[in-house]
């Protein structure tokens, strides 16, 4: 079987690439919104990222991938306190998803052959300590839309009904995409991702030319493709790796914290989650580039990446919102 296709491969989309890495540098980002043209390479992207990170530690037979066996929950008897490592896991919300698919719910198997009540897990459980993708966000349902709020503010996922009152761990990095050609996303989901790419097809042909040709040699050529990037994607792991220890180390001066406030004030973003998002997406960046200290060129850099999604809509400025927040980052920060 195939494995996805190399991270370090995927030609150009800089942006997009570096909003995953930052997120898997620090989970607590919020995850990304990839908006833009078809094939344009988002879900290869996502596919590849979690191919791409190390592998996580989990006890064997949880369900929810708890680190120990203290954390796993009393409902799924879990008896071993072995652990082994697993791959990051990555889990596909499909659109046609019931609730119960999602969430979980009574194991009617056993319900009806052993007239034992249990918990069937859903994907929430499956996408702890992970990440949870939806192709076509913006189709999502609305009935799912509230759930996926609710366990995103929370951390937590609650089942209180058939007779059922489970609750379990549900931390994941929630990565969507979709067209917007093909409908908005709900402002309350659209606030809970972290960071908000914008993707296009290339316009330069010799970028075309390079991004048929990989992938003719990942189908034709799979071996030897597969050992040249792979070695590249280990270069960018263990940068991940050590920027997720550096992270901790890093120090904020406050008047780094007055510039992320200041910009977000002009930016007119609501509430204190853009500051937060910024401050952290800033961080992951400095430690990535193995900084010591966080500065404003770390906040110029990211500041489209944590704030295009959170800016009110002016119908009089024609300029996509990306320029907008780099216009004001110019007059905040300087350019």
């Amino acid at each position: 079987m195939k494995q996805p296709f190399p991270f370090s491969a995927i030609v150009g989309q800089s942006d997009m690439k570096l909003a995953m890495i930052l997120t898997a540098i620090d989970p607590s980002i919020g995850g990304v919104l990839v908006f833009g043209d078809r094939g344009t390479g988002k879900s290869t992207a996502v596919r590849a990222l979690a191919a791409l990170l190390p592998p996580i530690t989990a006890v064997k037979t949880c369900p929810v991938n708890s680190t120990v066996p203290a954390d796993c929950p009393e409902w799924a008897n879990v008896t071993t306190k072995e652990t082994h490592e697993v791959p990051t896991p990555l889990i596909d919300l499909p659109l046609g998803a019931s609730e119960d698919r999602v969430t979980g719910a009574l194991d009617i198997e056993k319900a009806l052959t052993k007239g034992e009540k249990a918990f069937q897990p859903g994907l929430l459980a499956q996408a702890n300590r992970g990440y949870l993708y939806i192709d076509e966000v913006n189709l999502l349902e609305d009935h799912i839309v509230d759930l996926l709020l609710d366990v995103a503010q929370s951390g937590e996922n609650v089942i209180e009904r058939e007779g059922l009152s489970i609750r379990h761990a549900a931390r994941f990095v929630l990565v969507g995409s979709g067209n917007p050609e093909e409908g908005e996303l709900r402002p309350q989901l659209l606030d809970r991702f972290g960071l908000s790419v914008d993707v296009a097809s290339p316009t330069d042909i010799d970028e075309r030319v390079e991004v048929i040709k990989r992938r003719d040699a990942y189908d034709t050529d799979y071996t030897a493709f597969m050992l040249r990037w792979q070695a590249e994607d280990a270069t960018l792991r263990d940068r991940i790796i050590s920027a997720r220890k550096t992270l901790a180390k890093l120090k904020t001066s406050d008047k780094t914290l007055r510039d992320v406030a200041e910009l977000c004030v002009k930016l007119g973003s609501d509430g204190l989650r853009g500051e937060l998002t910024l401050l952290k997406a800033a961080r992951a960046y400095a430690a990535y580039r193995d900084d010591t200290a966080l500065t404003r060129s770390h906040i110029r850099d990211v500041a489209a990446l944590a704030l295009r999604h959170r800016l009110r809509r002016d119908p009089l400025d024609e300029a996509g919102s990306g320029t907008r927040v780099n216009r004001i980052v110019e007059d905040v920060l300087g350019a």
